[in-house]
Formats: structure tokens, C-alpha cells, sequence
């Protein structure tokens, strides 16, 4: 590829730092997974990170949360707004803890939240709002806070493509009660796989804590918020269960490689931020495509060209010709995910009509952004198209 989607992250650093586990033979999570937590935290401007094997797994979390603090924020049957386009696994937990979920169009130029269709979507049954942020671009969060106060919603967000963004002075991920983000390969900083979701609310953690390790109160507090007092026998306490949990942890050696990455990652987001300056310099102007508009400081995951239908291009035309000339290209995420069958299985509404969301399905592509200077990529892109 002359023009790949995502490359690697890691140098010697990493290297080392996943053999100093191996050589340790302790890699199941542990102090690594602990202090990679506290670094996380304190980065994007959090009390608590908890981190999980995926950005999926941290959503599936998140969710989870919610239904099992003392006065459960969701139940079964509540309704949740959701962006029409995004990624399967900000949907799932959601259909999996039965709430409904009400499908809302996105902004053809932001490719996050119409917001005036979301503020028209609330509904009586309505209790929470999903917040995803696409590609890096943050929400307008005064928007949508403005929004939730007047129904009393709770806030979560999906920020695993958007590490790093900003909006109004404060880390994406952390605008609303919970925040997801992933550290999978292609994304800002890498793990391998790997996911994190970070809260001020001291209860919420303890209760992400417990549900990421089978439901036992093993990994709590002495005294906690989940279960009170834990036994002073270790033995008794080994194996208690108080709560239908999973097994999401982590390794150490995941977190071993992250505590490096979080070293680098400054420098990996203002190499992709140089990076959008060139590409929009370049395409904003161009009328043939709709690009990404800004909302705050975007982290620029990738660049997404939305077809304008009046300018004769097809999607499929374009595609074989970025990919014959080694430039990697994918959808915009899942497009307008209501066209997937998988979602016959969910309880669900669609608010009014989905048209962005269908031009994105139609007419997206996105191309890479990297932690690295790619302007010279960015211009062979430009040339050939």
C-alpha cells in the first residue's frame, strides 16, 4: 500500500516493555493493568478508568453499569437515542439489556448528531442519549447537555475513535456520565486490542470493576459501594459473586505497552492534527466531496470524502480507483446501520427520516490518518483524484 489505512504504533519501547512481563510470568492483570488505569485517568481528565479487553467490551461495561448501582440509572424497556451511523458494538449492549433502541439522522458535514432531530426524538420513554463520536470529531456537548437536562437523560459516550479530541476544554469521553475508547490497532495508540472507560462516579466504577472480572467482589475496596464490608477472611472472600458479570480483563502485558503508547501519544495527535491541515487545505474547497467539519478540536481517526450526488462520481468508481493505486479505503464506519438485518432482532424506532445517514451509506468512504507526517500520501491522494 502506498496509502495505508493504519500502521503500527509501537517502537523498542513496546517491545521491551511486552518481554519485561513475559520474562516477569505474570500476565494476567495486575499492577500494570492498575497503574496504565491511573496514567489513563489522569490524561483525559478522569477520577476512575477501568480498563477491558476491547473498545466493545468497554461499551458492553458501560451499559452494563447502569443497571446495577443501588438506584439503577436504566432498566429493561427504557429508551435510548442513538446515532444512525456508527459501529455495531455501540449498539449491541444496548439491544442486550433490553432497551429500546430510537434511531436519529446525523449532520452530513459534523457526521455526528443532527442535533436539532435529536432534541425533536426525545420522547416520553426517552432516558438516555448515546453520544458517538465520529472519526475523531467531537459532539457539540453544550447542545447536547442543554438537551438531556430538560428530559433529566443520562449521557454516555462512545469515544473509541476519538482519543484525544477536545471540546470546550475537556477530553472527549468525559462529557457525559460514562466514556468509552478503544486502543485496537488502527486507532490513536495501540495495545493490540484493548479498551478503557473512565467516570467521576465513584459507585459506577466499583460496579465496572466488579462486572469485569466475573461479577466477584474479589478486585473491590474493603469497603465498597457494590457490596459494603468484605469479609477480613481472604479465603471466604475468594469466590463471592454479587453481581452477573463477564470476563473482559485485560493483560499485563496490554497494559505494559500502553503505559509507553501514553508516553507518545501527545506527539501522535498533533502529527495527526498537521495532517488535517494539509487534507483540508486540499479538499475543503473541492466540490465534488463533502469532507468532516470540525466541532471543537477534532483527533482525526481518519478523512472521510462523502460524494456530492450532483457530481457524477460513484462510490464503486472511486474505491477501485483509490485501491488500484495502493490507497486503502473503507465505509464510514457501518454507514446507515437500520439497513442491517441485524437490527430486525432489536426494539426499536427510527425518528423521522435518515437521509444523511443514507448519503453516508451510499456515497462515504474514509482514508487513513496517521501518528506520523503523511502529507506527501495525502497529496498522491489528491492528484489521483
Amino acid at each position: 500500500m502506498n496509502y495505508p489505512l493504519a500502521t503500527s504504533t509501537w517502537g523498542f519501547e513496546e517491545r521491551n516493555a511486552a518481554f519485561a512481563v513475559l520474562d516477569s510470568g505474570l500476565c494476567t492483570m495486575g499492577e500494570k493493568v492498575k497503574q496504565f488505569e491511573k496514567e489513563f485517568a489522569s490524561i483525559v481528565g478522569s477520577r476512575f478508568a477501568v480498563m477491558v479487553n476491547s473498545g466493545s467490551s468497554a461499551n458492553l461495561i458501560m451499559v452494563a453499569a447502569l443497571f446495577y448501582t443501588k438506584n439503577p440509572r436504566l432498566k429493561a424497556g427504557d429508551e435510548i437515542i442513538v446515532p444512525a451511523v456508527s459501529w455495531p458494538t455501540t449498539y449491541y449492549p444496548l439491544h442486550q439489556y433490553g432497551l429500546k433502541l430510537r434511531f436519529v439522522d446525523i449532520d452530513r458535514n459534523t457526521l455526528n448528531y443532527d442535533l436539532q432531530k435529536l432534541e425533536m426524538a426525545v420522547g416520553p420513554n426517552t432516558r438516555a442519549i448515546m453520544v458517538v463520536n465520529l472519526l475523531g470529531n467531537p459532539n457539540d456537548f453544550d447542545q447536547i447537555q442543554r438537551i438531556a437536562k430538560k428530559s433529566n437523560l443520562v449521557v454516555i459516550e462512545d469515544n473509541c475513535e476519538s482519543l484525544g479530541a477536545i471540546y470546550g476544554g475537556k477530553q472527549a469521553g468525559t462529557h457525559g456520565v460514562m466514556g468509552t475508547f478503544s486502543t485496537f490497532f488502527s486507532h490513536h495508540m495501540s495495545t493490540m486490542e484493548g479498551g478503557v472507560i473512565v467516570t467521576d462516579d465513584e459507585e459506577l466504577y466499583q460496579v465496572m470493576v466488579c462486572l469485569r472480572a466475573h461479577g466477584w467482589t474479589r478486585n473491590l475496596p474493603d469497603n465498597n459501594l457494590v457490596n459494603g464490608k468484605k469479609s477480613d477472611d481472604p479465603f471466604e472472600e475468594s469466590f463471592k459473586f454479587v453481581l452477573p458479570g463477564y470476563n473482559v480483563r485485560p493483560l499485563e502485558i496490554e497494559a505494559a505497552i500502553g503505559i509507553e503508547q501514553l508516553k507518545k501519544l501527545p506527539d501522535f495527535i498533533k502529527h495527526r492534527r498537521s495532517n488535517a491541515k494539509v487534507f483540508m487545505s486540499l479538499f475543503d474547497n473541492d466540490d465534488r466531496f463533502l469532507v468532516q467539519q470540525e466541532i471543537g478540536e477534532s483527533s482525526w481517526f481518519g478523512f472521510s470524502l462523502v460524494i456530492r450526488p450532483e457530481s457524477g462520481l460513484t462510490r464503486k468508481e472511486l474505491s477501485k480507483k483509490l485501491l488500484a493505486a495502493g490507497i486503502e479505503c473503507r465505509p464510514v464506519v457501518a454507514g446507515n446501520f437500520t439497513k442491517n438485518r441485524v437490527v430486525s432482532y432489536f426494539d426499536h424506532s427510527i425518528y423521522g427520516t435518515l437521509e444523511n445517514a443514507e448519503l453516508i451509506d451510499s456515497n462515504g468512504l474514509f482514508v487513513g490518518n496517521h501518528q506520523y507526517d503523511i502529507s506527501s500520501e495525502i497529496r498522491y491522494l489528491h492528484t489521483l483524484i
